[in-house]
């Protein structure tokens, strides 16, 4: 048991403000946004165009319309969330880095 201790007094930890934790998430949602909305948009390529169980071409416009909506938001949401902590006190700037 005590080396177990002494293994990790050596690693100091690490703490990260409550605010930076969560703008840092914020971004990292905006930064994968893109690509989930680009994976939504290639779905409609795997439904079936034959037989009884076709997707008419109609429903895969409303996905992809509905689609594209549900992005504006989320990105709409993201950016606010983001412009909302800048403004906060202690935030961070527009370089990015919190003072």
């Amino acid at each position: 048991m005590a080396q177990d201790d002494a293994g990790l007094r050596g690693k100091p930890l690490v703490f990260l403000e409550r605010q930076s934790y969560r703008r840092r998430r914020v971004i990292d949602a905006a930064r994968v946004l893109p690509f989930v909305g680009l994976l939504l948009w290639l779905l409609p390529l795997l439904w079936r165009e034959e037989g009884a169980a076709a997707v008419r071409s109609s429903s895969a416009i409303v996905f992809l319309f509905g689609t594209w909506f549900a992005l504006v938001g989320a990105a709409a949401v993201l950016s606010w969330k983001l412009a909302a902590q800048a403004r906060e006190p202690g935030g961070a700037g527009p370089g990015g880095m919190g003072e």
